[in-house]
């Protein structure tokens, strides 16, 4: 295996010598790397390698997992996120995330962007407008939207739904978005879409995506990381990766070898 650098405060994300651990299962080793600011961050790897398990680890999602435990370091702007003075809540304010399958609240358009912002206190309704539409024009969303804000979520294709969860993040001006396949289960345009939306976040935050899709991954990413078995094969600038790789593993992994 490759060494790894040692994170610098200056990255926006980073882990250090992080182990994880479900019950006995020790499903994390020895991982080092860091993610800097404005950049968008490819995990790939086969099936149960471990890169949702670290993707969910930059917001705390690992917490409810039955047996699960951790050693090292998970930084956030210098600051590793699992000390006890880290309140959770705020976490999340800044590391949104955004799952598989779309999961909107079975309300309006406008109260799913708007729902962050009201936990947050904001009652304004012409500040709620405001936010709503920033963030649905942020998602790529709002032109097709915009005369519908009272419809249910649920009445929107999948791909829009998608795309209103990614609103809905955006809404409370996070630094970071978490992506974790956020197009498996969209069509071709739904994903050209979504890929695009990632590509434009990162003029304004950070952005890190797990994704089975070799193509997706050489698409839309400026670094990739290469998991197999809890490890950090490699990681680098993603053109690298794909094109001269440094490790035997990567190469076969990228080729069809395996996975």
């Amino acid at each position: 295996m490759v060494a790894k650098p040692t994170p610098s405060v200056q990255d926006k994300l980073a882990v250090h010598q992080l182990n994880v651990y479900y019950g006995t299962k020790h499903v994390i080793k020895n991982v080092d790397f860091s993610i800097p600011e404005h950049q968008v961050v490819a995990f790939i790897g086969p099936s149960g390698c471990g890169k949702s398990t670290i993707l969910r680890m930059f917001n705390r999602m690992n917490d409810y997992i039955e047996g699960f435990r951790h050693h090292g370091q998970v930084c956030l702007n210098g600051q590793d996120i699992y000390q006890k003075s880290v309140r959770v809540e705020m976490l999340r304010r800044k590391v949104g995330m955004v799952f598989q399958k779309p999961n909107p609240f079975p309300k309006s358009i406008f109260e799913n962007v708007a729902f962050g912002l009201r936990i947050q206190g904001v009652r304004s309704p012409r500040l709620l407008r405001e936010i709503v539409e920033r963030a649905l024009r942020q998602a790529a969303l709002w032109d097709e939207v915009k005369d519908d804000l009272d419809t249910n979520a649920l009445a929107l294709s999948g791909g829009q739904q998608q795309r209103l969860c990614i609103a809905r993040a955006l809404a409370v001006k996070p630094e970071v978005i978490l992506m974790d396949e956020p197009a498996s289960a969209l069509d071709p345009i739904s994903t050209a879409k979504i890929e695009k939306l990632i590509l434009s976040l990162k003029n304004e935050l950070t952005v890190v995506i797990v994704t089975h899709n070799m193509q997706q991954a050489a698409r839309v990413s400026d670094r990739t990381a290469f998991f197999f078995l809890g490890e950090l094969v490699e990681y680098g600038p993603t053109a690298d990766i794909f094109t001269h790789p440094q490790e035997k593993l990567t190469e076969d992994y990228i080729s069809g070898r395996f996975g």
